[in-house]
């Protein structure tokens, strides 16, 4: 119990020496990783620079789930921090690495530069971060609600457009599924230009897709604005 005690003074409580050392050579390694990660995407690398990163990721893997195990054995409540935020992101950027062939989630290290704030003790960056935790509680019904509606009508609209491109465009809109990434980059106002209708009804059909489009990329900002502005409300 002394040596778990000791061990939490220094993880979790920054304000010793220790445990601000502790907290930097974390927020070092964590930076060097995504350095490390970004190099690797770099072409013409020679065989030498990729054994040398590979050296590294395999020893910031180890260094992390060290680091990970060691935040769930000292925690008061293993289970709340394992389902924290920052236990997921933990989590999920070392669990790639033993499952070799899955997806590659190294750059979700990024999110865990969010401790130096922690680390750094600039306590309103922390509040800012639970205010928007709070947010999202508040507007979780919403969000889950929109999301379904949004399903519904990039199916709608997928549907629509292939309805009225097949005929003109059978490569490009072949089926409903080949439709949908139309009607999702149209329905955000993205638009990249490579897919577009050709006939009266598509572009008509487009118009109205649209102008539906400009209200689905206002409403989650709304509701996150109106949520912070409530996380506030209920701080204070």
């Amino acid at each position: 119990m002394k040596v778990k005690k000791y061990l939490r003074k220094i993880v979790e409580d920054n304000s010793t020496k220790k445990g601000r050392f502790f907290d930097y050579i974390i927020q070092f390694l964590i930076v060097l990783s995504l350095v490390s990660f970004s190099v690797e995407t770099l072409p013409g690398l020679s065989e030498n620079v990729r054994v040398v990163l590979g050296y590294y990721e395999v020893f910031s893997v180890v260094v992390f789930s060290i680091e990970y195990l060691l935040r769930l054995w000292i925690s008061k409540k293993p289970l709340s921090y394992i389902l924290s935020f920052y236990g997921i992101i933990d989590i999920l950027a070392i669990l790639p690495f033993y499952l070799v062939g899955f997806l590659d989630l190294r750059f979700l290290r990024a999110f865990r530069i969010l401790r130096i704030f922690r680390a750094l003790k600039v306590i309103r960056y922390n509040k800012a971060i639970e205010r928007f935790g709070a947010a999202f509680k508040i507007v979780k019904e919403e969000f889950v609600l929109f999301f379904a509606c949004s399903l519904i009508l990039i199916f709608i609209t997928s549907a629509g457009i292939y309805y009225f491109e097949n005929e003109a465009q059978p490569e490009t809109f072949k089926s409903i599924f080949h439709s949908a990434w139309w009607a999702i980059v149209t329905l955000t106002s993205v638009g990249y230009g490579d897919v577009y209708p050709i006939t009266v009804g598509g572009r008509i059909f487009t118009f109205f897709v649209l102008m539906i489009g400009l209200g689905i990329v206002t409403v989650p900002a709304g509701l996150i604005a109106s949520a912070l502005s409530k996380a506030r409300e209920i701080e204070k």
